[in-house]
């Protein structure tokens, strides 16, 4: 059995990114669940990750272009499942010591300054430790974080194959 090459393992990668960011807007759209301050925020290092192996499918780039590429996937899958393990933290809170719940993003967008915006969306809040959905007993931000460890795990085998 062969492997795929580096180019097309990139075009893997992108499409399984792709096929997150379906998932997750499919759960807003047709299951209605709301994604929160924490959720949209690992949705931006998913896309980060994606279309930074998007890019490197259409360069191609070569050995040492093909590392950077990698480390710039595990980069960004590594602050996405950072942001999913301080979800499931704050799932993980009793009732009493969950951060109280802040506004919507919207208005935090359009009624704060953007730092103090992107401050609430990064830290989360009460919104971000409700469980809306669970799977084999594992929370969306769960499934989240073992995505963002195979996107680590085949980006790191792009910096480390030697063909």
């Amino acid at each position: 059995m062969t492997l795929p090459s580096p180019r097309l393992t990139f075009f893997i990668i992108f499409l399984g990114c792709t096929g997150l960011i379906l998932t997750g807007l499919y759960m807003q759209y047709f299951m209605d669940l709301y994604p929160c301050p924490l959720c949209i925020t690992q949705r931006v290092f998913i896309v980060a990750v994606g279309l930074t192996a998007l890019l490197a499918f259409l360069i191609n780039p070569g050995r040492g272009g093909r590392r950077v590429f990698g480390v710039l996937g595990i980069l960004f899958a590594m602050l996405g499942g950072s942001f999913s393990i301080r979800q499931l933290w704050l799932q993980s809170l009793p009732e009493d010591q969950v951060p109280a719940c802040g506004p919507d993003i919207a208005y935090l967008l359009d009624n704060f300054p953007l730092m103090d915006a992107l401050s609430v969306l990064l830290r989360g809040d009460g919104n971000c430790a409700e469980v809306v959905w669970t799977f084999l007993g594992i929370s969306i931000p769960g499934w989240t974080l073992v995505a963002f460890v195979g996107l680590m795990g085949f980006n790191l085998w792009q910096v480390l194959r030697r063909t």
